[in-house]
């Protein structure tokens, strides 16, 4: 599965202008996405425990701000319960085991007019994700539990 997880960073970077963006599903909160492989799995429902591999991209620009791969492995969290944030929540839900997706979340279900600073920035002025942007994320649910 490491390998699967790898190649996601090999892929061309997204950004806002992305070649999948126009055939992708959008949701009524706005959140957006493609599948890349369908799973065959369980569908998640809120309070099950999902593992899965992302990769976090600005949309502005396609800069990686985070990844599961270079964590050592991927996150487990238990859907729907407002753990992460609510666009990767609703993904989440979304998703069957074995899914593979490009999801794009708009500011405003990610970390909004507040952004995320960088937790390894000490002077606590330097933004990880700038306020107001949108994110799009690269998914592998391993397994629904």
């Amino acid at each position: 599965m490491a390998s699967q997880a790898q190649r996601v960073l090999t892929t061309v970077v997204p950004t806002a202008s992305d070649s999948l963006l126009p055939r992708a599903t959008t949701t009524a909160s706005g959140l957006r996405y493609t599948l890349r492989q369908p799973g065959t799995g369980a569908r998640p429902q809120a309070g099950d425990r999902v593992v899965v591999h992302y990769t976090g991209f600005l949309a502005a620009d396609g800069h990686i701000f985070d990844t599961s791969v270079q964590q050592g492995g991927p996150l487990k969290v238990k859907a729907g319960r407002g753990v992460v944030i609510k666009g990767f929540d609703e993904a989440l839900l979304l998703l069957p085991e074995g899914s593979r997706a490009r999801v794009w979340i708009p500011a405003a279900l990610a970390y909004g007019a507040k952004g995320r600073l960088d937790p390894d920035d000490e002077t606590e002025k330097r933004y990880l994700i700038p306020p107001n942007s949108d994110l799009i994320f690269e998914l592998e649910v391993l397994k629904v539990k």
